[in-house]
């Protein structure tokens, strides 16, 4: 074999040549895929996925570990539980692929992660009701309009908004099928919209699976801060996936695990103290509640990249 070194990495150039060798018949073995984008990506993802093994010289035994990641993280995956998602978020890849669609335009609201926890099929409520349900939490009146960006108001825009509760848990992480803290509602004419929710608390993505245990190898935290999601939709405007964050929030500055965090989406939540009236009359059992505004503005559905 050379004695002969490859680009200061310690293999010879003849075992550089025998990887490069590889790398070129495997990118070769995709050039006859029928759709050019599909053979676009999957040459890419090789030519990555061959550059990141030789980098760090990764073992036989680092690459079985990371298949049994891989099974374990599918095994754990069901109708209410997405580890893959999970992975996706706390490696930056969701927020990554979010930034490159989801480009500035005109002051349209910033988009953020999706997360795992999602469901199709919430209740509808109408403009002023409740998605809480039962469950548990300081109530909070969310309200705020739906414009484009040139300001006309978006009527019958549709609005998904779901969240945990004040344990930190979603409704699907529960055992008995409630649905609660998630519904969807419409915009009125003039674009405005209102809901009662839950004011916010942080809390831990699910961290007993194998990301959590990836976590816990590399010192990070698995705490999200607090938030609410949304998911915006009308015709003819770019669909929009966002959550709005507690402005104060200790964890914001301590690092969110999923890199959601947008200054744009920090919002002020204001306690308002027991006996306070409420927009709506509603009887709040004399507790305190909590009150916020996000003006949603939608970007065109035109490809603006």
């Amino acid at each position: 074999m050379s004695e002969t070194t490859h680009a200061g990495n310690g293999i010879s150039t003849e075992q550089a040549g025998v990887e490069q060798e590889l790398v070129d018949t495997v990118l070769a073995s995709f050039d006859k895929a029928e759709d050019p984008r599909l053979m676009e990506v999957m040459q890419a993802l090789t030519r990555h996925l061959h550059n990141f093994l030789r980098e760090v010289r990764l073992t036989e035994a680092e690459w079985n570990t990371g298949i049994d990641f891989l099974t374990a993280a599918g095994h754990i995956t069901d109708d209410k539980r997405q580890e893959f998602v999970l992975l996706s978020d706390v490696l930056g890849a969701s927020m990554q692929t979010i930034a490159m669609n989801n480009q500035a335009y005109k002051g349209a609201t910033e988009a953020t992660v999706f997360g795992p926890f999602f469901l199709e099929d919430a209740p509808e409520i109408p403009l002023g009701g409740d998605i809480a349900g039962a469950a548990a939490g300081q109530p909070c009146w969310v309200e705020g309009t739906v414009t484009d960006t040139s300001g006309n108001p978006v009527p019958g825009a549709r609005i998904e908004v779901w969240e945990a509760d004040e344990d930190g848990f979603y409704d699907v992480q529960y055992s008995d099928s409630r649905i609660a803290g998630r519904a969807h509602l419409f915009t009125a004419e003039d674009g405005s919209y209102a809901f009662w929710g839950l004011t916010p608390t942080p809390y831990p993505i699910p961290h007993d699976g194998p990301v959590g245990k990836m976590l816990k190898a590399v010192g990070r935290s698995p705490i999200r801060a607090s938030h609410l999601h949304f998911m915006v939709t009308a015709e003819g405007l770019r669909p929009l996936v966002t959550h709005i964050f507690v402005e104060g929030d200790p964890q914001i500055e301590i690092g969110d695990s999923v890199f959601g965090v947008k200054n744009s989406l920090i919002k002020k939540f204001e306690t308002q103290p027991v006996g306070t009236p409420t927009p709506d009359g509603r009887d709040v059992h004399s507790q305190s509640w909590a009150r916020t505004r996000f003006d949603i503005v939608l970007a065109p559905g035109s490809d603006l990249r």
